[in-house]
């Protein structure tokens, strides 16, 4: 019989989720790997409004979070203090959910564990950095590709680009995604929305995820529908906020973190337009294809990789003006849905965290 793991997860503010990306994705992962006989750890920040000591299963250990305090840099504060708790837990394996605060702490990293870094996107690039910032992130990025056992990529732009720059192991596991059982379009009521007659952004407001141009494609081709635009209060929003004041039909609306509403709201639009230019596999483009949306991406390998024929692209303004302008025609949902159950299924995925940790571990 395979000896269970002592799993643990760095690197995310905890879960139940409560912010995004690394948190849904351990919110799905933890709880699988629970119930397949391993113990899990999730290290958690104290600013999670839920506190629980376990979750299905799962071992939920605390940190201080001073985040709220002294903004990013309360991120380092965080992940130094969850890696000092994991050192006298016995791991057999941490998973890491990024580098970006975690990676210089590696000199503190339980030795006799394994470490396996998910690499996220390719944060250097993202323009929303001063110049300082992503010369610190791509140094942070090398201290994790040089001081992990394994890399994991969840896209295979992200696969490649670690292969051409790091002389590391390198492993694809794609992120997942839950597809929804039905739709209630009685959350339209809450937004003042029509079925059909609005196009919806879920992103967070930053340049690399080209709200500004996807703005822009509406004016240009005077479309009146809503252009519903979901994300967190930064300053780039607050500057969009200002500049488009007098164009009704565009609104900011924050982030909503209740599914269910989300993947109702996504359906019952017109077209997703997805505009992320950075990064891997991006887990709102996931949740779009799962809610049979007419997707409109950015055009990038990573966004490719992920939706493939099953959509349209767009690079400019006026590149995404015209297929508005258009009767976008999609291939069937049914394509769509296959598409995300054979590459994009938790517990397909979960099994493939556990394959690496034993291959590894042994």
């Amino acid at each position: 019989m395979t000896r269970k793991l002592s799993i643990g997860f760095i690197g995310t503010r905890g879960i139940p989720n409560e912010y995004g990306g690394y948190e849904a994705a351990v919110q799905e992962l933890a709880p699988r790997l629970a119930s397949m006989g391993h113990r899990v750890v999730v290290y958690c920040s104290k600013a999670q409004l839920s506190r629980f000591k376990t979750w299905n299963g799962v071992e939920l250990i605390y940190s201080y979070d001073p985040e709220s305090k002294i903004g990013s840099a309360g991120q380092f504060v965080y992940d130094f203090l969850s890696n000092i708790k994991s050192r006298n837990q016995n791991h057999d394996v941490i998973f890491h959910m990024g580098y970006t605060s975690d990676s210089i702490w590696h000199g503190l990293w339980d030795k006799s564990a394994l470490h396996i870094t998910n690499m996220d996107g390719i944060e250097w690039r993202r323009s929303k950095y001063s110049k300082l910032a992503r010369k610190f992130l791509k140094y942070a990025e090398r201290l994790a590709a040089n001081n992990s056992s394994v890399l994991i990529a969840d896209n295979k732009g992200i696969e490649e680009y670690i292969h051409d720059n790091y002389n590391a192991e390198v492993v694809n596991i794609s992120y997942g995604v839950e597809i929804p059982e039905s739709f209630n379009n009685e959350i339209l009521k809450t937004y003042t929305l029509e079925e059909r007659n609005y196009d919806i952004v879920v992103a967070r407001i930053v340049p690399e995820n080209n709200i500004e141009e996807i703005i822009k494609a509406k004016l240009i081709c005077h479309d009146n529908r809503p252009l519903v635009i979901f994300g967190n209060r930064t300053n780039f929003r607050d500057e969009l906020v200002a500049r488009y004041l007098n164009n009704r039909n565009i609104i900011f609306i924050d982030g909503n973190f209740n599914k269910q509403e989300m993947d109702s709201l996504r359906h019952f639009s017109r077209y997703y337009i997805h505009g992320h230019s950075v990064g891997g596999t991006n887990p709102s483009l996931l949740e779009s294809m799962a809610a049979k949306c007419k997707i409109i991406a950015h055009d990038n390998p990573f966004n490719r990789n992920v939706l493939q024929e099953e959509g349209r692209y767009f690079e400019t303004s006026n590149d995404l003006a015209a297929i508005l302008q258009s009767d976008l025609q999609i291939l069937s949902n049914e394509k769509t849905l296959k598409l995300l159950s054979e590459n994009h299924n938790w517990q397909i995925i979960c099994k493939q965290y556990e394959t690496v940790a034993y291959k590894n571990k042994s």
